[in-house]
């Protein structure tokens, strides 16, 4: 298989060594934006060779796309106008209706099948890459219904070799789940890091002070503005829905604690907790 990854940051570059790895493809094209990108990851050896955009779709039995969703708007129906049979194109991307909306209708909508690799980490660019960044994690397929039977085998084929779980839903539900467990949580991340940079201007103290809790739950808003601002926007109105039940918590927090009243804050901190179920 003829393998081409467009974007080669953490996302494209890992999925791009993990596949070279497991001997997924035969060869892996990368296409990057900028030239030093491009050549950054030729040198760090995650793809075989890198190519302009159409000569590497042209190449490619499998395309990926890799980069924000902003960058994934205009780029998919161009990727997707270019392929023919035999040919199949999917995007990693975290938001998918407005994705769906941009191909609806084209003549090769059969060989696009929308999908979401769930794992990642606050870094980016070629050097971000890792291995193993998605075994064990989760990978959605999207409105497989409208893809061709084949299509849907080589990205499920794709998301084996990464070693990750599959899951199938359609892409409103997966904007609605993925707006409460993954976008929530880095803006929830974003505003604890500006609460506390707000009060504390001395970074020796936040450094010395800083325990677990709080570098766990503030790494995320190291994740830069090109990457979750257009996922922010994509996903807006779920994301004002999950923000809005978050606040909703949050004021009830506050409101015990300005109380005093700890029977409910006991009751709130044990309701809570049930979020072991989930989390082991």
């Amino acid at each position: 298989m003829q393998l081409a990854v467009i974007g080669m940051g953490l996302i494209g570059g890992s999925a791009a060594l993990d596949l070279k790895r497991a001997g997924f493809a035969e060869r892996i094209i990368g296409v990057g934006r900028r030239p030093e990108t491009a050549a950054e990851a030729l040198r760090l050896g995650l793809v075989d060779a890198v190519a302009p955009l159409e000569e590497a779709v042209a190449a490619a039995d499998l395309t990926i796309l890799a980069v924000p969703v902003d960058a994934a708007l205009p780029l998919l129906p161009r990727v997707l106008d270019q392929v023919g049979e035999g040919q199949t194109v999917t995007d990693m991307c975290s938001t998918k209706r407005t994705l769906m909306a941009a191909v609806a209708g084209r003549p090769r909508r059969a060989r696009f099948l929308g999908s979401h690799a769930m794992a990642g980490t606050e870094n980016s660019g070629p050097r971000a890459a890792q291995p193993d960044l998605f075994r064990g994690k989760i990978g959605i397929l999207c409105d497989t219904e409208a893809s061709a039977p084949d299509a849907v085998a080589a990205v499920e084929g794709l998301y084996r070799a990464l070693g990750m779980r599959l899951v199938r839903m359609d892409a409103a539900r997966h904007d609605l789940h993925t707006a409460y467990v993954s976008h929530l949580s880095h803006a929830v991340s974003y505003a604890l890091a500006l609460t506390v940079l707000d009060k504390e201007r001395d970074e020796a103290a936040i450094f010395n002070l800083a325990g677990g809790g709080f570098a766990s739950t503030a790494r995320l808003a190291k994740s830069g503005a090109p990457m979750w601002t257009p996922i922010f926007m994509n996903n807006q109105d779920h994301l004002l829905e999950a923000l809005d039940a978050y606040r909703g918590h949050l004021d009830a927090l506050r409101e015990a604690i300005a109380r005093g009243d700890v029977p409910a804050l006991n009751d709130l901190i044990a309701r809570a907790n049930d979020i072991r179920r989930i989390l082991g």
